[in-house]
């Protein structure tokens, strides 16, 4: 066995081993980082990635980190010792405390929480040293490692619009999550969790979580002229914007913002339409939903049953105190859909959309709460 190479001591800590660099990781790195994964979304490494690479990572880029006031380890199997991946720490700031967190984790090792591991193994040991904040970058795109810093006791903060460059000349927004120094142990909450095996349904619909490969549908969907006229503001909407709509689903339900779904048949598994459970008021365990149904698919009733699928999620999983949805005053058949899924007509709030041309328009409100009876 080869000598370390390198800064940094041993961290064994939560199942995984972190250590210095050693020559014969060499290979396992340059398969590593030469995976399609791993190139995805760390945009700086070399293409092509070869061996010569990972032997300057080994041998200068690990010690570099070190130098400069981060740190590069190899993750490692504790009974083994095998490359499983790396973590490091990059961007400090002494004077704030701060530095920014990363890993990646070799193909052979995944899913086995791998990344999880070393980032709270990480985490505590730069928190025992005195760091007060650490930082997580990830692309919106990258929900992988979102799950990763939720687990890890992350919290997020928002989002830095058009943050890095991406291959190609591009640039991507980056979503930040944080976990201070005294924060509690374990998990970040989730304000949304994630559908019971993925889907909920009822035999008649499906429901499951909006995705990349739902763009083409969702703007055929948001094209239809009956659904733009319900837009606010009415409006068609652009391609990209549906695009980033459906690949940013999965953040916007990590984060806690919207959980968007898509309504399938559960027959032929076609798409029929889309909703949307959006916490607007979470002090108060309050949400809206919304849905909208392709013309071949309406008048079956598969809008009532996505309503009562999302109502039941929303009351029994989500915690929620009061489910609300708002029509214009004309949209007769969509408050049918509330009133057979339970909701209760409100009241009229006057002007309170936007319209067309500068306009205003009013909207209808229904309400439900878990104690109602076709709740």
């Amino acid at each position: 066995m080869s000598e370390p190479l390198g800064s940094g001591q041993r961290i064994e800590a939560h199942g995984v081993l972190l250590r210095p660099f050693r020559l014969d990781d060499v290979e396992d790195v340059a398969a590593g980082c030469a995976d399609p994964l791993t190139r995805r979304f760390l945009d700086g490494l070399p293409d092509p990635y070869t061996l010569a690479d990972a032997r300057r990572w080994v041998t200068q880029g690990a010690s570099a980190a070190f130098a400069s006031g981060g740190a590069a380890y190899a993750v490692a199997d504790p009974a083994t010792d095998r490359l499983l991946g790396t973590v490091g720490l990059s961007h400090p700031v002494p004077q704030r405390g701060q530095a920014e967190i990363g890993y990646w984790v070799a193909p052979w090792a995944r899913g086995r929480g791998v990344a999880t591991a070393a980032t709270r193994a990480l985490s505590g040991h730069a928190f025992a040293s005195g760091t007060a904040r650490l930082e997580l970058l990830t692309r919106v795109e990258n929900t992988a490692s979102q799950r990763v810093a939720l687990a890890a006791g992350f919290r997020p903060e928002g989002v830095r619009r058009s943050a890095t460059p991406v291959r190609g000349g591009d640039r991507r927004d980056l979503t930040v999550w944080v976990r201070l120094a005294d924060d509690p142990p374990g998990p970040s909450p989730r304000p949304l969790p994630d559908l019971p095996d993925g889907r909920l349904a009822d035999g008649v619909v499906v429901l499951r979580r909006l995705g990349p490969d739902d763009t083409e549908q969702a703007y055929r969907l948001h094209s239809d002229p009956e659904v733009v006229a319900s837009r606010v503001p009415p409006g068609a909407p652009a391609g990209n914007e549906i695009e980033r709509r459906c690949q940013g689903a999965e953040n916007q339900w990590l984060v806690g913002t919207a959980a968007a779904m898509t309504i399938l048949d559960a027959v032929s598994g076609e798409f029929a339409g889309s909703c949307m459970l959006l916490p607007d008021q979470p002090a108060s365990d309050q949400a809206m939903l919304g849905y909208s149904l392709l013309p071949r698919w309406r008048g079956r009733g598969y809008a009532t049953r996505a309503v009562r699928l999302l109502t039941r999620w929303g009351f029994d999983h989500v915690g929620l105190s009061r489910l609300w949805a708002g029509t214009l005053p004309e949209n007769a058949a969509s408050q049918r859909v509330l009133e057979k899924a339970g909701f209760r007509r409100e009241g009229l709030l006057r002007g309170r959309l936007p319209g067309a041309a500068g306009s205003r328009a009013d909207s209808t409100i229904y309400g439900l709460l878990p104690t109602d009876p076709m709740a």
